[in-house]
């Protein structure tokens, strides 16, 4: 299974409240710059220029504010409080004033508009203030230096409204990009525990199944001749079918709870209500084998201790594969498991003493299927662990693994 990757961090996002309060921080601020550039007293360009007004102060401070105060909705309603910039622009070239605050704010606006909107609202509001900057550039100039004026000084706010605009669309870019990645993440993340699922539904059934077919055929040799053999080994298959039966209701409700979004990504492959199976149910697990007809033997090195659940889940279920291949496929009367509670690893190994060339063809078999050796490696490989596996050369098979602690 390929392992996943994180996506690398988006770009921080401020949320829709804190941009308005700082639009609304950014007035004062503003209408201080355009008191600033406001002449006093200041005349209309379309008037002989021996017209002026004379405006009061607190004319141009009222002024100032009322046309900064759109800068506080840029946030909510960015084309609309553009075309008041733009209009104000506008206004202001009428009566001979500076207009470049007025469209350094709209340039800000467009960042803002390629950076949180559509790309058509992005491209609609260069467009817009591009048109607004011919126009205040161009009006009232003869038509012999309209295109000195285009490529003068003042052409500096349309390339700052063009930087602005790209600048804007590649943060929305790989602000894009970084939502797919994480999306994707997800989706590889739910794929993988349903894999999970899938293997733990091999083990569970693969395991039970095959000892309730062992039992039922013994049963079935001894009902005449040893009716309490046969009472006892239907006991065992009632005992293990019910077992089974709600193992396959546990994963079948983590399946749902996948499916409905109840369950945490991290979460789906537990079974909701029953703990997970660990090193200490190995105990049951030798006595269903020796109810199958197979010895197993269990070593313990080292000095046992609680493991993480997901050690303890995968060493259990490396263990009852390993055990359910020698039922099934090994012909061995016994069967070695060895557990080594090592300071830094986990070391698991099953041996058994079945036939060197049967060993070899259950090998072939199981590494074929997708699920037996294959399975195993793979709950390994996600922990990070070894494992091999082969016949030995004196005969029987060998199953080992070490998970890191």
């Amino acid at each position: 299974m390929p392992r996943l990757s994180k996506p690398s961090a988006p770009p921080t996002r401020l949320s829709p409240g804190a941009l308005t309060t700082l639009g609304w921080c950014a007035v004062p601020a503003f209408a201080l710059l355009l008191y600033g550039t406001l002449p006093q007293p200041i005349h209309p360009v379309f008037l002989a220029r021996d017209r002026f007004l004379s405006p009061s102060p607190g004319v141009v401070v009222a002024v100032a504010v009322v046309a900064a105060l759109p800068i506080g909705w840029a946030v909510r309603r960015p084309l609309p409080v553009l075309g008041l910039l733009l209009a104000e622009a506008v206004a202001a070239r009428v009566f001979g004033t500076r207009c470049w605050p007025l469209f350094l704010a709209a340039d800000v606006v467009v960042f803002h508009l390629a950076v949180t909107c559509t790309r058509r609202a992005s491209v609609v509001g260069l467009v817009g203030v591009l048109t607004g900057w011919t126009v205040v550039a161009t009006a009232f100039v003869p038509a012999g230096r309209i295109f000195a004026v285009l490529t003068g000084p003042s052409s500096g706010l349309a390339v700052i409204a063009v930087a602005a605009w790209i600048l804007g669309s590649w943060i929305r870019l790989r602000q894009d990009h970084a939502e797919e990645l994480r999306a994707q993440v997800a989706v590889q993340a739910v794929q993988a525990e349903r894999l999970r699922i899938a293997r733990e539904l091999h083990d569970l059934v693969a395991h039970n199944i095959g000892a309730i077919a062992i039992q039922a055929g013994a049963a079935r040799r001894v009902i005449e001749t040893q009716p309490t053999g046969a009472r006892d080994a239907l006991g065992v298959i009632e005992a293990t079918s019910r077992e089974t039966l709600t193992g396959l209701r546990h994963l079948l409700g983590a399946l749902r709870g996948a499916d409905d979004g109840a369950a945490d990504v991290g979460a789906v492959g537990s079974a909701p209500g029953a703990p997970a199976a660990g090193l200490a149910d190995l105990d049951r697990l030798v006595a269903g084998m020796a109810e199958a007809g197979v010895r197993v033997e269990i070593r313990r090195l080292g000095q046992p201790r609680p493991l993480a659940a997901e050690i303890e889940l995968s060493a259990f279920r490396i263990i009852q594969e390993s055990v359910t291949n020698v039922v099934r496929h090994a012909e061995a009367d016994r069967c070695r498991v060895s557990v080594d509670y090592g300071v830094a690893e986990l070391a698991l190994e099953i041996v058994d003493d079945g036939g060197g060339g049967r060993a070899g063809g259950r090998a072939a078999g199981l590494a074929g299927s997708g699920y037996g050796i294959a399975g195993m490696r793979e709950r390994v490989a996600l922990l990070h662990g070894w494992f091999s596996s082969g016949p030995r050369p004196e005969g029987g098979f060998r199953v080992a693994a070490g998970l890191p602690i």
